[in-house]
């Protein structure tokens, strides 16, 4: 949980948020958190009255600091997207919470943030196809679950294939890598990926989940990719989603170590490449 305050310490030493705007969001109403998950889920939430196995399959106690965190982390998803509906690009300094199912959450996430976010703007009238690009080392099942068989989003996860969840779900696109990919079989199969998707779904927005647990230093990652390797994918996702002219709202996804430093700097990645591009190209 550090890694999130961490975060925004080592963008605002780097000078990145001093170049770029910021936005605090509001956390997500009830009726936004309910695009996505079931009213019962939700109230159970909410209200406090999650059952004991509810909570250990999330794996984090279910108290008022989780759900006002995990609320705000939607409303930053949701203030992300329509960023970057307005100026081509955004980066949430939190998000992906990818396992959380329309009735239940799981692996640490309570509410899927993007799924909640996706249903936000289709109801508006702001898009209507979304593209979600999920490269968290950890299949994206929540959000394969809320989306299946819903023309709102095609989602696309790329996975270290022998890792959580141990039942997967049916993406749109699954791409599951060997344990132990490095940085050359990675990049490579996600420029074949990208070649083809943005080119077939024409999204009006993609959601990036930026996961740093692909990295070989992570605790339970399970891939072998460096520190340039996750530069080369950012620059790869962000370059190509721009270059297509479809927006991008990023996510961290996830990242896990006992240095909390290291962790934090290779998220910051992620708002670093954004910034760059983002002033190269006047946005």
């Amino acid at each position: 949980m550090a890694k999130f305050g961490r975060l925004f310490e080592v963008l605002v030493a780097d000078g990145v948020i001093a170049a770029a705007r910021t936005v605090e969001p509001e956390p997500a109403p009830r009726a936004w958190l309910e695009f996505a998950h079931t009213p019962a889920y939700v109230a159970a939430v909410l209200d406090g009255s999650l059952d004991a196995a509810a909570v250990r399959r999330i794996g984090l106690p279910v108290n008022e600091a989780i759900v006002a965190r995990a609320r705000a982390a939607v409303g930053g998803t949701v203030a992300t997207a329509r960023l970057a509906l307005a100026h081509g690009i955004a980066c949430n300094t939190a998000g992906g919470s990818h396992h959380a199912h329309s009735t239940h959450g799981a692996g640490f996430c309570v509410f899927n943030d993007v799924a909640v976010a996706v249903r936000v703007l289709a109801a508006e009238g702001a898009i209507a196809r979304a593209l979600v690009i999920d490269l968290d080392v950890h299949q994206g099942d929540g959000s394969a679950e809320i989306f299946a068989g819903d023309e709102v989003a095609f989602t696309f996860s790329m996975h270290c294939e022998a890792n959580y969840p141990a039942r997967k779900r049916t993406s749109d696109r699954d791409v599951a890598l060997p344990a132990g990919a490095g940085d050359t079989e990675y990049l490579a199969a996600l420029e074949t990926e990208l070649a083809a998707l943005l080119p077939s779904i024409k999204p009006d927005i993609v959601f990036y989940n930026a996961g740093v647990d692909p990295h070989r230093d992570d605790s339970i990652g399970r891939l072998d990719l460096t520190d340039g390797g996750l530069l080369a994918r950012e620059g790869m996702v962000l370059e190509t989603c721009l270059d297509a002219g479809v927006p991008v709202a990023a996510v961290i996804g996830g990242g896990y170590a006992d240095d909390i430093g290291a962790l934090a700097r290779r998220h910051a990645i992620l708002h670093k490449t954004a910034a760059a591009l983002a002033a190269a190209r006047g946005l």
